[in-house]
Formats: C-alpha cells, structure tokens, sequence
C-alpha cells in the first residue's frame, strides 16, 4: 500500500478515511474482488487509530462499497459501485461542483413544484401560504428568513404525496441547500432589495401552485434556482 500523509485532526474522520478510501476504490487503486489492507495497515498508513478505521469501514460496508468475508478480512464489492447516494460536498470554492450541484436541485425541485401543482390540496396550499407569509414577517423583522424558506419548500414538497421526494429533499437539506440558503442570507448584506427579490421569486411560485398551473409552477422554480446560483457565485466571489 502506497504511503499516505497523515490525516488532520478533525471531528469527523471517519467520514474522511471514508472518503479517501471511497476515492482509491473509484481511481481504481483498488479493484473489484481485491482485498484492503489490514485495519492496522490502513490505521498507519493514514496515522489514525483502529477504531477510526472500523468505523470508517463500517460506513462503506453500509454504502456497498465494500463486503466482508468472515476471518478474512474487507474486500471491494465485485460490483465496484455503490448501492446507496452519498453527497459529500465539503470544497464550496469548486464551481465545477457547484454548477452540477444546481443542475441537480434544479431537476429534482422544478419536477417537485409541478407534481405539487397538479396534486395540492386546499390545506397543502394554505401550508404553503403559511411559510411564505412566515418569510415576510421575516424579511419584516430584518432577519435573513432561512428557516422558513426551508419550511416553504419543504411543504412544497409535501404537496408532491411522493415520500420519496420527502426523503430526498430531506437529504439534500441537510447536505445541500442549507449552505445555499445561509449564503443567500449572507450575500442579502450586499445587495439593496436582495431579500424582496428572493420573496417575489417564492409569491411567483406560490401563485402558480394555486392556480394548479404545473407548467408555470415548473419555470418559477427553475427560475428561482438560476438566481439562487447567481445569489451564491457573488457570495464565494466575496467570501
């Protein structure tokens, strides 16, 4: 096994073991059907401790990466591929990866606020009202208004009667568009009107959805996302 730097300290390094080693799965290093290296190999290589190891392994076990066979050790997976999506998005100074980022949250959430155009009932519309009027008393106090963007796409969303667009918005709150949104509350210090805008984004894609018009509510929502990627190009320029 080729020598690696040793890790820095940090809170997380399970998850990044996990993702070196993701990473030499994916360069090839290791093939499919090879065995690892031992847990205290890999413990000296990276100048971690073995349970960092286990516990790092146990994260690819969990992913597909890896199988393990009894008494003989972790092996890549002979499928060589993951069964499960991971998002670790950790370099938010790469545009390449930003621009793919947006290129998926544009897809899965314009398909969203169509399905909830066409699906909502009254009490989803008047959810949906609720965080948008939340958002203007929001803007109102002079708060950046984060939460209740969350709360308005999310009872989007819910609109859908899809669980498995709830599960992968949840998903991608939690990994993605929170970073979005704080730098969209950031950069509303740059910008005169900056918050009323984005509220005018949301009213447009609100009035679509009540209206049932899936066609509309699918452009204001790509729209929306186009200009939260504008919104965020300026926050890395300034940060």
């Amino acid at each position: 096994m080729s020598v690696h730097s040793p890790l820095d300290r940090a809170p997380s390094l399970a998850d990044v073991l996990a993702q070196r080693l993701a990473g030499d799965i994916a360069e090839g290093r290791y093939g499919p059907g090879e065995k690892l290296p031992s847990e205290q190999q890999i413990a000296s290589s990276y100048g971690v401790s073995r349970p960092i190891v286990r516990e790092a392994i146990g994260r690819l076990k969990h992913d597909g990466l890896i199988t393990s066979r009894q008494g003989s050790g972790a092996f890549v997976a002979e499928s060589g591929g993951a069964s499960v999506f991971r998002l670790d998005v950790s370099n938010f100074t790469d545009r390449a990866e930003i621009e793919s980022i947006i290129e998926l949250l544009m897809a899965i959430e314009s398909s969203a606020t169509e399905l909830a155009a066409q699906r909502r009932t009254e009490e989803d519309l008047s959810q949906i009202g609720t965080q948008l009027e939340a958002m203007q008393q929001a803007i109102g106090r002079g708060d950046s208004g984060v939460d209740e963007d969350v709360a308005f796409h999310q009872a989007i969303v819910d609109a859908t009667k899809n669980p498995f667009f709830k599960d992968l918005s949840t998903f991608l709150d939690r990994r993605v568009r929170s970073f979005i949104r704080t730098a969209r509350a950031n950069t509303a210090k740059l910008q005169t009107g900056h918050m009323m805008a984005v509220q005018e984004e949301h009213r447009t894609i609100f009035e679509a959805i009540k209206a049932q018009d899936s066609r509309a509510a699918r452009e204001a929502a790509e729209d929306h996302l186009k200009r939260a990627a504008a919104r965020l190009a300026i926050y890395m320029d300034r940060s």
